[in-house]
Parts: C-alpha cells; structure tokens; sequence
C-alpha cells in the first residue's frame, strides 16, 4: 500500500505511535548529559573526554540530518525508520558494555546519526495526515519529540543515579517502539531514482529553487541562535547572580514543555491561518518575551527569577510554534522532495543553534547577560523582519496579479 493519506480515525493512533517513536529516538542523544560524571568515575575520563560524548553524539546527529534524512525521497520511509531503530537499539547496547574512551566516542557519534529516524518521522507524518490536517499532525509528533528531549536528560539522572549508567543504555524502548511502527506504517512511495550523489547535489538545487525555502530556515536559524544562547549561559548566569546550582537551572527547562504541548495548537493555526501567520507571531512572541528580560535590574530577586521563567516559556512556545509552522510550509514547496527539504531546513537550524552557543558565551563574558539578552533580541526581530518581508513580497504579488 502506498498511501498518500490516511482517514482521520485510522490516522489519529497512527500520529500517536509516530509521536512516541520521534520522542523516545530523539531522546537517546541527551541521555549521557546527566550520566557524565558516572561515566567519567566509572571509565577513568578526563573533564575533556567526558564532555566530547555529548559533543560526538550532537555532530553525529547533525550529520545524520544532512547526510541520511534525503535518503528519505530515494527509499520507503517505512524500511528506514525499521532499519535505524534496529541500528539505534544495536547502539545503544554497545554503548552500556564499552569499557574505554575511544569506543565510547565512536559509538556516540553513531548513535547520534541513528537518532535521526525522528526526524523521518516527522514527513511520514505529514504524508499521511488528512486534507487540512498536515499541520496538526505534524505538531502532534513534534510534541512526542520535544517531550523526548524534555524528559530524556530526568529520566536518564534517576535511573543512572539508582541502577548506574549502563542499564539506562539497555533498555528496548526503542526497538520495541520500531517494531510496532513496522507493523502499523503503511508502504511510503519513492519520489526519486535519483543516484545518492545526485540527490545530495539536487539539494543545492532545491536551495536555489525555493526562496521561501531560504527565508524559512534562515529566520529558524535566527530564532535558534536566540534560543541556545539563552540556554548555553542560563547555568552560569544563575550561579553567578542568584548563586543557585545546575538543578535550578534545569528546573528552567520545564518551561519547555510548554512549547512541546503548544505545537498541535500551532500546526492546527497553521492549517486555519496559514503557516506564514504564525511564523510571524512564533517570531514575535519571541522577541518580546527576550525584551522583557530588560527589566530585570528594576525588580526584586524573587520577580527577577519568575520573569525569567515567564520569558522562557514565551520564547520556547514561540520557537517551537514557529518551527512547526515552518515545517508546515517547508513540506508543502515539493513534496516529492521532503526528506531533502527537511534536512536543509534542520541543517540551519543547527547552524544557528551552534553560533548561539559560541556567541551567547562570547557575549557573557564581554557584556554579561544583558549582552546575551540584547543579542536574543536582535536575532528574534531579524526573524520576524524576515517573515514580515515575506508577507509583503506575497500580498505585493497578489496585488500585481490581480
């Protein structure tokens, strides 16, 4: 069977199992994150070594997205996501019996790149949603993916805290959860004949194709440098101004959830308004929830502290809205192409997340938060000038047509 969509009964449990898939393989390139100094006592590493797991496990989902996710318009999505649950569970379980750095680094690199099955999850999903469904759909298994990413890293502290870190890496959740996948998926059709090199080369092509493609990621981008450098510095900020440790910091990225359980909300406003509405108001919402924190210098410590949970709850919710929507437009310039198209999307998103990492750390030590706060500001508003400027190319191009 080859479907291009499902009925809304038949689809609804489908989405369901296509949410818990996305979560629970995304949510294994965050576990070592709270397990590091278990790995470090228990393999002898150095501070250096224990922080190159997470960084290998994040390349390798970076390359993952750019390198296998346009594999997803050559072969049924259907094998693929089988074949890298099967990798990913296989991973997983080296990963729990390694006994030295070395192997521990290679098999996080390949865990990473294995992880990315969440990301063919996510066109599947809009492939079988029903007419005017796409974007809700889609929302509904980003919020499996984003409570993957939420979840993961608490999940991964207590069992590692109480059974020690390698029963973390035993579990079966993940095959368990791509058997149940292979048995309730339908066939997907392959969209091109296209040779792998020719389809990694097509993809600069699709670049050039679609300027609302380019527009698209680069105000995603925007949004993520935001993002990480928010996240990269908050720890440290807290430390040093509040003098509250890491769990506090962590207890911050609960607001997080509220951007997972608002991107249904945000597909389904896609679907009614159209995706480039709320990308304006993801955008938005963003800016003004990193200008609120401004005022920080004028309120009490108790006020500053919830101000900077409110900020961080709008600015999730409108990142992950305006992502959503995003992926929405995105899917709907070439559908025979959206294994690629999601994978340059994703590519830029990355990049900024990366540059929000390096610049928001820059800028705290230069300028101290308020230097991470301004910098937040700015990306979110070129964003929003972006997709304002889009708008207005479109509703000039109406006008002229008319």
């Amino acid at each position: 069977m080859t479907p291009t969509s499902l009925s809304t009964r038949d689809a609804g449990w489908i989405i369901f199992i296509l949410a818990l898939g996305a979560g629970f393989s995304v949510a294994s390139i965050y576990y070592a994150q709270p397990l590091l100094p278990l790995m470090g006592a228990n393999l002898h590493l150095t501070v250096e070594g224990m922080g190159l797991v997470p960084t290998l496990t994040q390349a390798g989902y970076a390359l993952g997205i750019l390198f296998l996710l346009p594999l997803g318009d050559r072969h049924d999505r259907r094998r693929l996501i089988l074949v890298k649950s099967a990798l990913l569970a296989l991973l997983l379980l080296l990963c729990s019996l390694t006994g030295q750095l070395s192997s521990l680094l290679v098999v996080s690199l390949l865990i990473g790149m294995a992880a990315t099955m969440a990301q063919d999850i996510v066109p599947a999903a809009a492939i079988l949603a029903p007419a005017g469904k796409q974007g809700k759909m889609v929302g509904t298994v980003m919020t499996g993916l984003l409570l993957g990413i939420l979840l993961s890293r608490t999940v991964s502290g207590v069992v590692g805290a109480v059974f020690g870190w390698r029963v973390m890496y035993q579990a079966v959740s993940v095959a368990l959860i791509g058997l149940v996948m292979w048995r309730v998926l339908p066939r997907f059709a392959v969209h091109s004949t296209l040779s792998y090199p020719q389809l990694m080369a097509s993809m600069a092509h699709l670049w050039q194709r679609y300027p609302a493609l380019r527009r698209a990621a680069l105000a995603q981008g925007a949004l993520s440098i935001a993002f990480s450098a928010f996240w990269s510095t908050l720890a440290v900020m807290l430390s040093e101004h509040y003098h509250m440790g890491s769990a506090v910091a962590g207890g911050f990225g609960i607001a997080g959830a509220a951007g997972a359980l608002a991107a249904p909300l945000a597909g389904g406003l896609a679907d009614k308004f159209g995706a480039g509405k709320v990308t304006q108001m993801g955008a938005a919402l963003v800016t003004l929830s990193f200008a609120l924190m401004f005022m920080l210098p004028l309120l009490p410590v108790h006020a500053q502290l919830a101000l900077i949970a409110l900020s961080a709850i709008g600015f999730d919710l409108g990142l992950q809205s305006s992502l959503v929507a995003h992926q929405n437009l995105v899917y709907g310039l070439e559908p025979q192409a959206r294994g690629r198209l999601n994978a340059l999307l994703f590519t830029v998103v990355f990049i900024g997340m990366s540059l929000g990492s390096v610049l928001g750390s820059k800028l705290y030590v230069l300028a101290g938060w308020n230097g991470v706060v301004t910098l937040a500001v700015i990306t979110g508003a070129l964003a929003l000038a972006i997709r304002l400027l889009e708008n207005a190319r479109i509703l000039a191009a109406e006008r002229s047509a008319s």
